[in-house]
Parts: structure tokens; C-alpha cells; sequence
């Protein structure tokens, strides 16, 4: 019970962050060190 709690926590955030990840790959394209992702995630979220 508490497993499916903790899940349901997470969940809205989890898909928030994929969100973004999606978006700003998109935008940007492959090829970037990741320092770059991460800045850029950092002004998406």
C-alpha cells in the first residue's frame, strides 16, 4: 500500500522531467556535452 502511495507521489513530477528532457533534445539535437543539457534543462524547468 504504501509502495502505490510513493508512486503516485512521483509520478506527476517524473513526467515532468521527461517533458522537458524531450523538449529541450528536441530543440537542441544530439552532439552537445552534457553540461549543455543540463543548462538548458535547468532554464526549461
Amino acid at each position: 500500500m504504501n509502495a502505490e502511495l510513493e508512486k503516485l507521489k512521483y509520478e506527476k513530477l517524473t513526467e515532468k522531467i521527461i517533458q522537458s528532457f524531450y523538449k529541450v533534445y528536441n530543440t537542441l539535437g544530439y552532439g552537445f556535452l552534457e553540461k549543455v543539457y543540463e543548462n538548458a534543462l535547468m532554464i526549461e524547468a
